[in-house]
């Protein structure tokens, strides 16, 4: 585990000498705050559903993208992949302590909009289940994306590329999971559409653990996934070793 922590700091401390983190986590709280409140003053509404219902799209299309494409794009521009793994340590702890930086950045990015409850509490009385459930279904979701994005990562040197690649890919997810789009795929190849949204879509998931039900399939659904595309990061790190 030391080895992974010495990852972890290198890659951590990176976020904040970089302008560009910076710029996408304000622009990421004042987008999903401001878009929240204005819903809020608009229908006077005391729960945060409008909040979390734009999440996957905000956190797949711009956020995540951001903060997981300079991962691998920056160590392979910089060309020190070589150098890292010339370290004595695993593939697989090297991964995970990239890993645990970007989602430790992340979720210093989500308590950001913890003003946003805060508020609530203040102006009326809100019902804490959607509420929690919401935020631990923000976690799973941002690091399922994560790990998507950094697996994305390693195979491009250019970030705007790893970006791109990575906003399309987890979009595509968000989309897949809400109903219309699955019913227009269903119209060219019957029985698609319905397959990614019951098994892919990502948007469909975090929807039931966003309702405040504990959706055992919901979480075996992020933690998998995250797993999956963090054990591929890792082997398609082990085959530069040869």
């Amino acid at each position: 585990m030391n080895d992974v922590k010495i990852i972890f700091d290198r890659e951590f401390k990176g976020y904040f000498y970089s302008p560009i983190a910076y710029v996408f986590s304000v622009i990421f709280i004042i987008l999903n705050s401001g878009m929240y409140m204005f819903h809020f003053f608009f229908f006077g509404n005391a729960d945060m559903r409008a909040f979390f219902s734009q999440l996957p799209l905000t956190l797949g299309l711009i956020f995540i993208p951001a903060i997981s494409m300079r991962l691998w794009s920056e160590e392979r521009k910089l060309g020190t992949v070589e150098l890292l793994l010339t370290l004595p340590m695993k593939a697989e702890q090297i991964v995970l302590g990239k890993f645990l930086a970007g989602f430790a950045f992340y979720l210093v990015a989500l308590a950001g909009t913890l003003v946003i409850p805060i508020l609530l509490i203040i102006l009326g009385e809100p019902d804490f289940g959607p509420i929690v459930g919401g935020y631990f279904g923000a976690i799973l979701l941002g690091a399922f994306f994560l790990a998507v994005g950094i697996f994305i990562s390693g195979f491009f040197s250019d970030q705007i590329v790893s970006l791109i690649i990575t906003s399309l890919s987890c979009g595509f997810l968000a989309l897949i999971g809400w109903q219309y789009v699955p019913m227009v795929i269903d119209g060219w190849i019957p029985g698609l559409g319905d397959f990614l949204y019951n098994y892919v879509g990502v948007t469909r998931h975090f929807n039931d653990i966003e309702r405040g039900v504990v959706d055992i399939k919901s979480i075996i659904y992020f933690l998998s996934f995250t797993g999956l595309f963090l054990y591929l990061n890792a082997k398609s790190l082990e085959r530069r070793k040869y």
